[in-house]
């Protein structure tokens, strides 16, 4: 019950923003990010965390690669109220969890952080505030890029954690 007040707090809070379709930023959502006009939003969170990227070799090519996010989400008073990990799956405390898959992608406007994503989600579990969740906007994303160096045949194998934090917007097609 506490958990979904919070949910409608954090909705209340964000609405306008995320339905306005302007970031936090002031930026507007670039229309390839938005989900259908159908979803409804139903919950905001915050997320401040890491990127983890491992150090990989492809032939003679050393990169980082995207292991998974490591990240706590947090509602709109600032409450921790659930994980976001690899997947990628955003779980709250409630037991209910999503898993997205990339749907569009765009440059933020902070050209030192990753990318703003929409997702679709392919997976739920549990029983709470996510499970009706269709699709997932990531705004706002400060930080998070992978290193532009310090991966070569002598690192493969090597971890690194990046900070981050973003915006996670979630939405639940009317039926």
């Amino acid at each position: 019950m506490i958990l979904k007040g919070i949910c409608t707090l954090s909705l209340a809070a964000f609405s306008a923003m995320a339905y306005g379709q302007a970031s936090a930023s002031g930026d507007p959502v670039p229309p390839e990010l938005k989900p259908p006009k159908a979803a409804k939003l139903i919950l905001h969170a915050h997320a401040t965390g890491d990127q983890v990227y491992t150090c990989k070799q492809d032939g003679a090519q050393s990169s980082w690669t995207l292991k998974a996010p490591d990240a706590q989400l947090f509602d709109a008073t600032g409450k921790a109220i659930g994980h976001h990990f690899a997947g990628p799956t955003w779980k709250l405390e409630d037991g209910s969890a999503v898993t997205g898959k990339v749907a569009a992608r765009y440059d933020p406007p902070d050209k030192d952080s990753i990318p703003w994503l929409l997702l679709t989600v392919v997976e739920h579990s549990g029983n709470g505030p996510l499970s009706n969740v269709t699709y997932i906007q990531r705004l706002n994303t400060k930080g998070g890029k992978a290193p532009a160096a310090g991966c070569d045949s002598s690192h493969v194998g090597e971890e690194v954690r990046v900070p981050y934090s973003a915006d996670y917007f979630f939405f639940a097609s009317q039926r």
